[in-house]
C-alpha cells in the first residue's frame, strides 16, 4: 500500500503561481512512476505530468512549458510547479503513484482555482 497526501493548493490569479507537493508514504519500494493529474468540474480526469524513477519527466501538451514536475527521494515527495496560469487550469489536481505491480494509488486531491 501507498499513501498519498497533497498540499499547495489554492486561489490564484490568472498569471500566478503554485507549488504543489505530495508526500509518500508505505511501501515507497514499489513504486515505478509518480505523477500529476487534474480533473476540472464535468471533465474527466487528465494527465499532466509523470517522473519516472530513473527517468526523465513527461508533460501533457497543455502544459507548453508552464509546468514542471521534480521529486525529491529523499523526503520521498514529488512536486509540481505550475507558472503562468490561466483559468482553464482550475481543477483537482491529483497525485499517483503507479507500482511495479500494476497498482496505481491516489491522493485526496487539492484544489486549484485560477481567478481571471
Amino acid at each position: 500500500q501507498v499513501q498519498l497526501v497533497e498540499s499547495g493548493g489554492g486561489l490564484v490569479q490568472a498569471g500566478g503561481s503554485l507549488r504543489l507537493s505530495c508526500a509518500a508514504s508505505g511501501s515507497i519500494f514499489s513504486i515505478k512512476t509518480m505523477g500529476w493529474y487534474r480533473q476540472a468540474p464535468g471533465k474527466r480526469r487528465e494527465l499532466v505530468a509523470t517522473i519516472p524513477y530513473g527517468s526523465g519527466p513527461n508533460y501533457a501538451d497543455f502544459v507548453a512549458c508552464r509546468f514542471t514536475i521534480s521529486r525529491d527521494n529523499a523526503k520521498n515527495t514529488v512536486y509540481l510547479q505550475t507558472d503562468n496560469l490561466t483559468p482553464e487550469d482550475t481543477a483537482v489536481y491529483y497525485c499517483a503513484a503507479h507500482t511495479t505491480d500494476g497498482e496505481t494509488y491516489w491522493g485526496p486531491g487539492t484544489q486549484v482555482t485560477v481567478s481571471s
